[in-house]
């Protein structure tokens, strides 16, 4: 249990301090700080939780990294239903705190879509979008795997590699999908815009978010473990 509350603690953080960071500079590439403000939020979370909880629950915080973790034999399949929950409700907690937050202190959001995800960088094309959140998870994914592998050690050092990638996939992302590679980071956002905004929009193109990360999860897993061989580890990532 105190593994999924791990991961609850973690997904929140994460949607809270990314997604509102993207509510309150805007993540239009166009201006380049509050593109690279947006990205270093996410990435500096991740850094911090990877040392906070990551001798808990191995700091997944993403359904996407948890399949990972699982097709690669590193974790049961009871752990990986409790985790993809937990990462949900977490998700849900952080983003009704950016609601409450901002509705009580009358707060411009300046992406008008609470940090949701969207397709207007490939010019409202599902397709081109899947294959974006499919291309960054997948590296996103290999770089995790790499870091936590048994037999490449990176000590102390891989809370913040692994930061510093989602940081660059999202400075590539942002401005094309708004850099998913996370379900449970995009599905309370865009939730939300429906219930708050009336704004149904991400909702519809919400599938590309679920698909494509854990897509780009899958392929990382079944290739790094075809590179990497056999391993005597049975611990979480």
């Amino acid at each position: 249990m105190k593994k999924y509350i791990a991961e609850c603690i973690g997904t929140a953080t994460l949607v809270f301090l990314g997604c509102g960071t993207a509510m309150l500079v805007g993540c239009n590439s166009d201006y380049g700080s509050g593109y690279l403000l947006t990205a270093l939020a996410f990435g500096l979370t991740i850094v911090g939780m990877a040392y906070c909880i990551g001798n808990i629950s191995g700091c997944h915080i993403n359904p996407a990294v948890s399949l990972g973790v699982l097709i690669s034999g590193k974790m049961s399949g009871k752990d990986f239903i409790g985790y993809i929950i937990s990462q949900i409700i977490g998700g849900f907690i952080g983003s009704g705190l950016l609601v409450l937050i901002f509705s009580m202190g009358d707060i411009m959001d300046q992406t008008g879509g609470l940090g949701s995800n969207g397709l207007d960088g490939v010019n409202s094309n599902p397709w081109a979008g899947l294959i974006v959140e499919i291309i960054l998870t997948f590296i996103f994914v290999m770089v995790i795997l790499g870091v936590t592998s048994d037999k490449f050690k990176h000590g102390s050092f891989g809370g913040l590699i692994i930061g510093l990638s989602l940081t660059l996939v999202h400075i590539f992302g942002i401005g094309l999908t708004g850099t998913s590679v996370n379900p449970a980071r995009s599905i309370a956002p865009a939730v939300f815009q429906a219930i708050v905004n009336g704004d149904t929009g991400a909702l519809s193109s919400l599938w590309v978010f679920i698909v494509g990360p854990l897509v780009g999860a899958a392929l990382a897993a079944l290739i790094y473990k075809g590179l990497e061989g056999k391993s005597d580890s049975s611990q979480n990532a």
